[in-house]
């Protein structure tokens, strides 16, 4: 009996898995699978919940992966909802909920896809699906946790295809074959407290973080490169929580995001922002310390057989012929890059982390045919 991936998304939307709780989610996953002849294993770290399930012998020749997750961002103002946030509800020709378009529709999708496949026509290989539980978090132990126990128990990829919502508009107009890279950096700049109708007799910090936002932001990253548009910098966040008008604040703190190209990592980006930071404080004669986190360095998975293939799927379930991009925030892509050759390709993401969060029934469909024409193309 075939597998109804809206049955399915509405099931994972009726489980409360804002991250990092598991809420179910994968409880129910784990025992479809299994049922189907997936052998199933609970790859829980420091709290977090995963999902690692493969049909199919352990070190076959060649596997196909799929990656998402079953975590949820958080509801939000639940009164600002025009249906229950966990509800499930159909209704307009949209299936409705927190999760429903990221990305439980998606993980729906392919594990419905995955277990008619096998059953209906096993192949000649292995099919793996790689689920997290902590994709919306700092994802320090979701896919990451996956990977590392993959790597510990022989177990492998050849090609991988993630789950997340790709297309802007319209069903099938866009595929990731890479991610931006995206870093952020915090600046706290110390001066010299003091009155401000004596200026002179203070050292404001202030004017220093201006003028370091300003170099920042003016500054050209780069003008593109053959698969990523120009890198971004963006200040986020200026403040020195100072509530009086006659005192010059002893401190003051700002942050910039940037995402950036293949023209860059996340190294030389860091030696950048300090080098600049560095300037500003001799300029100034105040201190400035210097934080940075990268999230993921930029990457791309060369167009070739297994964007060739996706491409193909979904240019034969929808008549559209999807777009090669990079574009976007990142994704779990990141870490799986290091392990296989990976694309990403979902359905339309308008409404994701939204208050009324919904998709379109027939996405769903849609969905699942396309990823199910990809597993039988490649064991073909």
């Amino acid at each position: 009996m075939s597998v109804d991936p809206v049955a399915l998304t509405a099931d994972l939307i009726r489980c409360p898995s804002v991250t990092p709780e598991e809420g179910g989610a994968l409880v129910l996953l784990e025992d479809l699978l299994s049922k189907a002849g997936f052998t199933c294993t609970r790859v829980d770290r420091n709290g977090t919940s995963n999902l690692f399930a493969r049909w199919g012998n352990r070190g076959a020749n060649r596997s196909f992966g799929f990656n998402g997750h079953t975590d949820v961002v958080p509801v939000g103002d639940e009164a600002a909802w025009t249906v229950p946030p966990f509800g499930a509800v159909e209704k307009d020709g949209m299936l409705w909920g927190r999760g429903a378009t990221d990305m439980k529709s998606g993980v729906a999708a392919f594990a419905a896809a995955a277990i008619d496949f096998v059953t209906d026509t096993p192949p000649d290989g292995a099919v793996i699906l790689a689920i997290t539980g902590d994709e919306e978090g700092d994802a320090t132990d979701g896919t990451t946790a996956l990977l590392d126990w993959m790597r510990d128990n022989n177990e492998a990829m050849t090609d991988c295809l993630v789950g997340e919502p790709t297309s802007p508009n319209v069903m099938g107009e866009m595929m990731k074959i890479g991610r931006r890279g995206s870093m952020t950096a915090w600046f706290e700049v110390t001066g010299v407290q003091g009155h401000s109708a004596y200026p002179h007799r203070a050292r404001n910090p202030l004017p220093a973080l201006a003028r370091l936002m300003d170099r920042l932001a003016s500054h050209e990253l780069d003008q593109g490169t053959d698969h990523f548009d120009a890198s971004t910098l963006a200040i986020v966040t200026m403040d020195t929580g100072n509530p009086a008008t006659n005192v010059i604040p002893a401190a003051c703190r700002g942050a910039v995001n940037i995402r950036f190209s293949d023209a860059h990592s996340g190294d030389s980006l860091s030696d950048w922002l300090r080098a600049e930071a560095e300037v500003v404080a001799e300029d100034f004669g105040v201190k400035i310390v210097t934080r940075i986190k990268v999230s993921g360095e930029s990457f791309v998975t060369p167009p070739g057989a297994l964007s060739d293939l996706i491409a193909r799927a979904v240019k034969d379930e929808t008549g559209v012929t999807p777009e090669l991009s990079t574009s976007g925030g990142t994704s779990d892509a990141r870490f799986v890059k290091d392990h296989c050759p990976v694309v990403e390709f979902g359905l339309v993401g308008k409404t994701m982390h939204q208050v009324d969060e919904r998709v379109e029934i027939a996405q769903i469909h849609q969905l699942k045919a396309i990823y199910s024409r990809i597993l039988r193309d490649y064991f073909a």
